[in-house]
């Protein structure tokens, strides 16, 4: 089966993937089972297969998203507000791209209005619509900002991802406990080091500097 991409989700390379079957993605993880040592017929595992590939349509569902799509909706009675609109300790929850294994931590979303605003829930299922593809840390933080910065045209977007890796801490070299922090600031967040102060101390990150 081809699945068409829109642009808007796309990565550069390609934007047409192909498809296996659930079959096929079944008899994979069967492969998989087999290659670690076990076997996938006994009872424990018989059902293994099926389970896996449900749980990898809840893990990585937002391909079939489209990050635009959830902030094409937005409001203008605002009363004139233009104050930062901040969002922070959004549970996160991703897969790393070289291990397929989890990325947890938190994110922070803020942003100053330009005459219009969004709902906030919009807000965490854009990064949640990213965060549920195979990721690296660095590349989900500029992808969170960026639309927000496309969408809704800001005065300014920022957004701070504080995360643990497990191909860091379960395997390789084996060191619980560490955190990730990547930022990515736009417009008054990036030109304007007050309002970039203000957002830290507002999220409790005041060591973090403009960029990471």
């Amino acid at each position: 089966m081809n699945i068409q991409t829109p642009a808007s989700l796309a990565d550069p390379q390609a934007s047409t993937i192909q498809r296996p079957s659930r079959a096929e993605a079944e008899a994979a993880v069967r492969t998989l089972l087999l290659w670690a040592g076990d076997d996938p017929n006994r009872e424990g595992l018989v059902d293994t297969p099926a389970r896996v590939a449900r749980a990898y349509e809840e893990f990585f569902g937002g391909y079939e998203v489209d990050p635009v799509e959830l902030l094409a909706r937005s409001f203008e009675e605002t009363d004139g507000y233009d104050e930062m609109v901040v969002l922070r300790d959004i549970r996160l929850e991703s897969h790393c791209e070289h291990h397929l294994v989890p990325i947890i931590g938190r994110a922070h979303i803020a942003y100053i209005p330009d005459g219009r605003v969004v709902g906030i829930s919009k807000l965490a299922r854009v990064l949640e619509a990213y965060a549920k593809r195979l990721q690296i840390q660095e590349k989900l933080t500029a992808q969170v900002a960026n639309t927000i910065e496309t969408v809704l045209k800001p005065k300014g977007v920022a957004v701070v991802i504080e995360a643990q890796h497990q191909c860091m801490t379960t395997r390789g070299i084996h060191k619980p406990g560490v955190s990730m922090v990547t930022s990515r600031m736009l417009g008054a967040f990036r030109d304007d080091a007050s309002t970039r102060r203000e957002f830290l101390a507002m999220i409790g990150s005041p060591r973090l500097g403009a960029e990471g």
